[in-house]
């Protein structure tokens, strides 16, 4: 059921909404506004979403003759989806509204106990500002066209809710992209000022570096690459600390590994969050109708995992000892994948008889080696390429078994030496159409552009966030059809920059209740 205060949906909820006022009216302790801060974190990942709708998916229907899952099928052809799923575009949005509406009420018990001045409830009020930013940060990301100077001020945005709902079923307008944009920076700003590590575990909340590593991504995201500059170096102090890949490859499974890989003490890990989630068992076994739809050896051969890299020589080979942390390849008649143990799974049983419950899985929603790569980007747009290229080394040296040192000429003359892609040629190189100015294709920084867009692929792979960067540098992508030998045999579609696909639709039951749909 889509609730009003948690949906922005504007159906009834009579239970939701009589118990809301007297929640709310109880909240009036220390403790019980740090226990209502739990729902501020969203437990309805992104993840398998922006991951089919990117460039890291193909189409093996020629081989899997199985029926696939109508929910993959609308999401990976860019459709509006009306099917459901645990993280279907409708429990994205309800349960997002739902974080907001749980930092509105922190913030509302927080002014009546004395508020921000309180010392006892500062850091709370910080970690809630910073959770209701973050919340709008994925809604605006996800639901409408990604930000940019020239044209958000008119791009429909979403509501930017800071007060908890007042009666029953209020009307919502959508304010415009470029506004909601300026209320997340304001909030981000103000909750910087409070933000504490003063937490019993601290990876599960927004600690000093995850909201250094979130300020990080925003301003990358907002074109204003010396505030991600500024935000990524108090993040990462003067020696990240990046993943232990070297401990990770002492894990004999996919199970053991992928937890080790979301452990709280792993100090490249910086905000974990829970998801009631297919994407554990969809990344790892690939099983049932999941294998229509996949990360194939095909891709990680000629775009991601093996795409070609500056440090490397056109006569070395790329296999997977080249990684500390070595990507799997799963082999299933003519279908191969290839992925790295990143993303666990876990079933929650809730009925031991009936042997039902809860698929889940946890994932980092920051992590300082993806920090470490958004400030190389950073410095990449300021035009500090040998920064840069110190960071990207790295990061790569931290990646790979052997250390990596190539300069900005090295990086130029290796793109400028690599055809652009195409669907039937298929290279890490893309065409990037941002709506902001870069330098022209060739240039030193488009070259160093296409290298920590290549990293950050990926870095991420697994996780959803290349969606965002096909978004903000306007690559254009294409729905492929593979025959599960590494040859693409026709493609359906192609999403261009400027496509209003690019902005997942508004879900049905909320446009039902009178919210304004994306255009098509």
């Amino acid at each position: 059921m889509v609730c009003a205060a948690a949906a922005v949906a504007l159906s009834s909820c009579d239970k939701f909404l009589d118990e809301m006022p007297d929640n709310r009216a109880e909240v009036n302790s220390v403790e019980k506004v740090a226990a209502l801060l739990g729902d501020a974190y969203c437990r309805t990942d992104y993840m398998m979403v922006t991951e089919l709708l990117a460039d890291n998916m193909d189409n093996n229907e020629a081989v899997v003759t199985s029926y696939a899952d109508r929910f993959f099928e609308q999401v990976w052809n860019w459709q509006d989806v009306t099917e459901s799923n645990n993280e279907s575009p409708e429990n994205i949005w309800q349960n997002n509204w739902g974080s907001i509406a749980a930092a509105n009420q922190a913030l509302e018990a927080i002014g009546n106990m004395g508020g921000k001045e309180n010392p006892e409830l500062s850091g709370s009020y910080g970690e809630a500002l910073l959770a209701r930013a973050y919340a709008h940060f994925i809604l605006v990301n996800i639901f409408c066209m990604h930000y940019n100077s020239k044209t958000s001020a008119t791009d429909l945005g979403i509501p930017y809710m800071d007060q908890p709902e007042q009666g029953l079923m209020p009307q919502y307008e959508r304010s415009n992209v470029a506004e909601v944009y300026k209320r997340i920076d304001e909030d981000i700003q103000e909750g910087l000022k409070y933000v504490t590590d003063n937490y019993a575990v601290p990876k599960y909340h927004f600690n000093t570096q995850a909201a250094y590593a979130f300020a990080a991504r925003f301003y990358l995201y907002y074109e204003k690459p010396d505030k991600a500059l500024e935000y990524a170096n108090r993040c990462l102090g003067p020696v990240p600390a990046l993943r232990d890949y070297d401990e990770l490859n002492t894990y004999p499974s996919k199970a053991t590994a992928s937890a080790a890989y979301v452990r709280s003490d792993m100090k490249s890990n910086l905000l974990l969050q829970t998801g009631a989630s297919n994407q554990g068992l969809f990344w790892g076994a690939n099983a049932g109708s999941y294998k229509h739809y996949g990360h194939t050896t095909n891709l990680a051969l000629t775009e991601t995992i093996f795409g070609r890299v500056p440090w490397l020589g056109e006569e070395e080979s790329f296999g997977a000892t080249r990684y500390r942390f070595p990507p799997r390849t799963y082999s299933s008649s003519r279908l191969r994948f290839t992925i790295f143990w990143n993303v666990p799974y876990e079933f929650e049983v809730t009925n031991p008889v009936a042997g039902t419950g809860y698929r889940r899985t946890l994932y980092p929603a920051f992590t300082t080696d993806a920090c470490l790569l958004d400030r190389a980007e950073a410095k990449i747009l300021l035009r500090d390429f040998q920064g840069a290229c110190d960071d990207l080394n790295l990061w790569s040296s931290n990646m790979y078994t052997a250390p990596v040192n190539v300069t900005p000429e090295q990086v130029t003359e290796f793109y400028g030496n690599m055809p652009y892609y195409t669907w039937q040629e298929p290279t890490p190189k893309k065409h990037l159409e941002p709506v902001f100015d870069i330098d022209e294709e060739g240039s030193t920084q488009e070259s160093m552009l296409q290298y920590v867009l290549h990293s950050r692929r990926v870095e991420t792979l697994g996780f959803g966030i290349r969606w965002f960067d096909v978004k903000r540098y306007g690559i254009t992508i294409f729905r492929r059809v593979s025959d599960g030998d590494g040859v693409i045999s026709s493609i359906s579609d192609e999403l261009k920059p400027g496509d209003p696909r690019r902005a997942v639709q508004i879900p049905l039951r909320v446009r039902d209740a009178g919210f304004q749909a994306n255009p098509r």
